[in-house]
């Protein structure tokens, strides 16, 4: 076990050609689980758990890790089953998604694996809206579930999507009233959370679950005969997507003719200094941490400002 957890803090810096590593681990039964490595902050056995008034059910306590105080929840109750027991036996993987940490209890860790994204496929057809799987994918011929951990986190502690009056200018709506939002994100939440703050500043969203998915659509676009930058505002991509992550789809765009122009947002959980750096390596104009309404609203509202004021150099 200690092999895995050294592997675990000296490998969450990876960068890679639309590669991830996946850590697995098990829950209650057989079936086997993957998390992506980047989002691990570190793995350690259950440490003592403080009861908290009217917490979540989901949320088996608190835990005092490293001078901070951190919720740890039942992955296994989370996803709709019975909760772990034996837990002072169970493992917590300790990750920071949207802007802060929080502690997930299961009942084994196994390793690491190296992945190609394009391995990592949607899951099957048939699954159910009511699923907590945002990809699946096989190792050495089992198959590994990776669940919406963005789904969770969003039941058990909800974010607001209002956006704070104030920050949406007046008339944004109708200075680009023909071009539209592409989303792709693989996470149903995600996408939702992004379409609804979009679709309130009066404007309307086109959605895809994946990166090929986007650059299939793009591609579609241009083949019409249509300018895709008439067509569209902006694109706010996930990093993490199967089949084609978010840096492996910015890359393909500017390398696009027909598409390189395009303004791109990548919008993640994914947390760390890299990003900033991977950014500026693919192309994309910004980078944007998940989730906050306002903060996506302004890069919006700034984004309509910057193609009015091109056009009106452009008519002088």
């Amino acid at each position: 076990m200690a092999g895995v957890l050294d592997s675990v803090n000296q490998r969450t810096q990876l960068v890679g050609q639309n590669r991830l590593e996946l850590l697995l681990f098990r829950l209650a039964g057989k079936q086997l689980y993957g998390i992506n490595v980047f989002k691990v902050k570190e793995v350690l056995q259950c440490p003592p758990l403080n009861e908290i008034p009217k917490r979540n059910p989901v949320v088996r306590g608190v835990a005092h890790i490293r001078g901070g105080t951190i919720s740890i929840m039942d992955m296994n109750l989370a996803t709709g089953h019975g909760a772990l027991k034996d837990i002072e036996n169970c493992f917590v993987i300790i990750t920071e998604y949207n802007r802060s940490t929080q502690g997930f209890l299961v009942k084994k860790v196994e390793r690491i694996v190296n992945m190609n994204w394009e391995d990592i496929h949607p899951p099957p057809r048939g699954s159910g809206k009511a699923n907590y799987l945002t990809a699946v994918t096989e190792v050495e011929g089992q198959l590994v579930e990776i669940i919406d951990v963005e789904k969770i986190l969003a039941e058990v502690s909800p974010i607001s999507e209002e956006i704070s009056a104030g920050v949406i200018e007046d008339g944004i709506a109708e200075r680009v009233v023909q071009k539209h939002v592409l989303i792709a994100d693989d996470s149903t939440i995600a996408r939702k959370q992004i379409q609804r703050v979009i679709e309130s500043m009066g404007l309307k969203t086109t959605l895809c679950k994946d990166g090929r998915e986007a650059l299939d659509f793009l591609n579609g676009l241009a083949a019409s005969g249509k300018s895709v930058t008439e067509e569209l505002l902006l694109v706010i991509s996930d990093i993490e997507m199967p089949e084609m992550d978010g840096y492996t789809f910015t890359a393909e765009v500017r390398a696009t003719p027909a598409l390189k122009d395009l303004h791109i947002i990548l919008h993640t959980s994914l947390s760390g200094v890299f990003n900033q750096a991977m950014v500026k390596k693919v192309g994309a104009n910004d980078f944007l941490a998940k989730f906050h309404p306002d903060d996506l609203a302004r890069r919006v509202n700034d984004r309509v400002k910057s193609m009015c004021g091109e056009s009106m150099l452009d008519e002088e």
